[in-house]
């Protein structure tokens, strides 16, 4: 599997060394918890349990971005452990991302091997999406998955899309995503453009590209539906732990890998849900490829009651 990344202990060991060393470098003083996320986020990305983090800590942007790409540029002369890693911009939101496992999740994506439940947000209740196929911003979602093939490809990430125009594969979409102009340098990739000139909203597009089970769906005409139809909605918080192995975390703490929410009365199984079995066992599956990077690993269900949600 293309997406396969063995790393020895000592190895992560140096990365988490390296990554100290190059905060301290450009001077970037982080809150201990931001900077505890970040530490888990990258090792997640090396190991290939993510493919995608978004960094909604350590400050704004612009700032954000700058000490973002100063701190992977560092990192990348230092150690060829992070050299697969990107920071990406998709209008105000920031992510880092490993290119050969995001390439890896556009595929298997496209190709239909882990099914996304869609919760539509526009009806209240909310409901599950019987018939995504037929959904307009389902097929808007999958035509920016299709342009995402493009800048990511399995065989390595393309750099000659400066700027790409769309493909007779693009065109023949069922939506119009207009032109895709990317800019990329060996630590930035801006795909803002994707978003032009469709339904699908940011929260949409986070759902699958931090590799959620279960996807928020609604369109930019009905964010305030949205927000309102999940903020007074009882939630299940569905959150997948690991331990970290290493020298310097010889204790049991369990930390959090990824979470996500899905509305209580759509999730009345919680954990034994079929979606959450299926998105565990494939969990558990990129585990087993890197547990001498992780301990242990397991999935936490939570109830939480209606709370105000940003989306």
């Amino acid at each position: 599997m293309h997406s396969l990344i063995q790393m020895e202990t000592a190895e992560l060991e140096e990365a988490l060394k390296v990554l100290n060393s190059s905060l301290c470098q450009i001077k970037w003083r982080l809150k201990s918890s931001s900077k505890h996320r970040l530490e888990i986020d990258i090792l997640a990305l090396c190991t290939g349990m993510r493919p995608v983090v978004m960094v909604d800590y350590g400050g704004k942007m612009p700032e954000l971005q700058e000490r973002l790409c100063s701190l992977l540029k560092l990192c990348q002369k230092e150690s060829s452990i992070f050299e697969r890693l990107r920071v990406m911009v998709i209008e105000d939101m920031i992510y880092l991302i490993h290119v050969r496992v995001l390439a890896e999740h556009v595929r298997s994506s496209l190709n239909s091997e882990s099914e996304l439940l869609f919760v539509d947000l526009e009806q209240d209740p909310p409901k599950i999406v019987t018939q995504a196929g037929q959904n307009s911003v389902v097929m808007q979602l999958i035509s920016i998955q299709k342009l995402f093939s493009l800048v990511f490809p399995v065989d390595g990430m393309n750099n000659d899309l400066l700027p790409c125009h769309r493909t007779d594969y693009m065109d023949n979409a069922e939506s119009s995503i207009g032109e895709l102009n990317t800019f990329q340098s060996s630590e930035f990739i801006d795909l803002s453009s994707c978003m032009q000139d469709t339904l699908v909203t940011v929260p949409t597009l986070n759902g699958w590209l931090l590799g959620y089970p279960v996807v928020y769906l609604f369109s930019k005409e009905h964010i305030a539906d949205a927000i309102y139809n999940l903020s007074t909605k009882s939630l299940h918080l569905f959150k997948i732990q690991v331990c970290r192995n290493g020298a310097s975390n010889k204790g049991s703490r369990q930390e959090e890998l990824m979470s996500f929410s899905v509305p209580y009365d759509l999730s009345m199984g919680g954990s034994n849900e079929p979606w959450a079995e299926a998105f565990l066992a494939h969990m558990q599956a990129k585990w087993e490829r890197c547990k001498q990077a992780w301990r242990s690993l397991q999935m936490e269900v939570s109830g939480c009651y209606p709370q105000a949600i940003v989306l």
